[in-house]
């Protein structure tokens, strides 16, 4: 391919990202054919003749792309002139071997079948997925280590397809990880600020590893549950105020309006009280100025961890002096999840109606009376 037409490829690259974060649904033409996708704004899937192509809009300059790879199937006989010239990375599909550092994708890819494909992971002591543990145990799995400063040697040992990771904003590369000749899947789906869009990156790595179809069926599936659910909570007129989370250190983290779990709480029925900061991240704000927003909130809920017990009200009232002055905390309308026992992380960002629903039951008890909190608790 002549190098003149490089620049051009990676215009058509930016153009999908951009007819695909505007909301396009479908699109053929002579430059390929898009896949539908209905919530996810930072990825772009076009369909070519003998590949694929993803292009990943960076989530934190989206002017750019962060990543584009070409996808072959390496049991396709086509032949494609001057692959290597289209300004992205070649993988070859399906991936037969995989090292994935965390278990958030670890535990995707077990449900749409993929596991054994799985042959390394970062960090195995903050998995919680049954058969990676298993596999793990019987040395089918390798733990890489730190995921900042992965076993160098062990990964060129496995020599997988593909390393499935997920960036941050300034980061500085990936080191070493990028000196072995591995492609590196960058998996941002968590900056999406939807929480279908991020479950509809199941898509993506449904095709990786020669599961797409399972991965649209379940998709589906997700999707339907979360609007349903939705539904259910858009009839209630009653909008309770709702705060999240708790002081840590001597910051209160709390999500962003616009964030997945801002969504959410909207979407439950629930009245945020940071709903109309536009940020798509969290708010790191003073422990007094959340106080003064949130003390008359009707429901708070948070996530923490202890290893020993869960965490009752008198804890909190004992970690600060804030806590007991809240309404919510007078009225026990206070939940909390454990995250030494609960799979919160691994098992919520691909199936956000299990997390809608935990909060339709926080925010309007009356609406899913037969429904038990699976991942929160009550505080006593």
């Amino acid at each position: 391919m002549n190098h003149k037409l490089i620049p051009f490829l990676y215009t058509v690259g930016l153009l999908c990202i951009l007819s695909c974060s505007n909301g396009n649904r479908h699109e053929t033409s002579h430059q390929g054919d898009t896949l539908a996708m209905k919530y996810a704004e930072n990825i772009c899937i076009v369909n070519y003749d003998g590949y694929t192509r993803v292009d990943l809009k960076n989530p934190w300059r989206q002017e750019e792309i962060l990543h584009s790879y070409i996808l072959v199937n390496r049991n396709d006989s086509t032949e494609i002139s001057d692959i290597t010239n289209m300004n992205a990375d070649i993988i070859y599909i399906p991936l037969g071997s995989s090292a994935v550092y965390s278990g958030v994708h670890g535990s995707i890819i077990d449900e749409l079948g993929a596991v054994d494909c799985i042959k390394a992971v970062c960090e195995v002591e903050y998995f919680t997925n049954e058969h990676i543990l298993t596999a793990y145990e019987k040395g089918e799995i390798v733990n890489l280590g730190n995921s900042l400063a992965p076993d160098i040697e062990a990964l060129i040992d496995i020599h997988p397809d593909a390393i499935l990771l997920s960036p941050f904003e300034n980061s500085g590369g990936y080191g070493l990880v990028e000196t072995v000749g591995i492609p590196i899947v960058e998996c941002a789906d968590y900056m999406e600020t939807s929480p279908l869009g991020r479950a509809e990156w199941m898509k993506f790595y449904g095709m990786l590893y020669g599961h797409a179809k399972e991965a649209d069926s379940l998709f589906k599936e997700v999707e339907t549950a979360y609007n349903s659910l939705k539904a259910i909570a858009a009839a209630i007129d009653y909008r309770p105020r709702v705060i999240s989370d708790i002081i840590t250190g001597s910051t209160w983290y709390v999500p962003g309006g616009n964030s997945t779990m801002g969504r959410l709480m909207a979407d439950a029925g629930g009245n945020y009280v940071f709903a109309t900061r536009q940020e798509s991240g969290s708010l790191a704000l003073a422990p007094e100025t959340v106080f003064a927003e949130s003390q008359d909130a009707d429901v708070w809920f948070m996530k923490y961890s202890n290893p020993i017990a869960d965490k009752k009200l008198g804890d909190l009232s004992v970690e600060s002096p804030l806590y007991s002055q809240m309404k919510a905390f007078r009225n026990r309308m206070v939940f909390g999840c454990n995250l030494s026992h609960v799979h919160f992380y691994n098992d919520l960002p691909y199936h956000p109606e299990r997390h809608l629903k935990e909060m339709i039951r926080m925010f309007h008890p009356q609406a899913l009376p037969d429904y038990q909190l699976q991942y929160y608790k009550q505080m006593e």
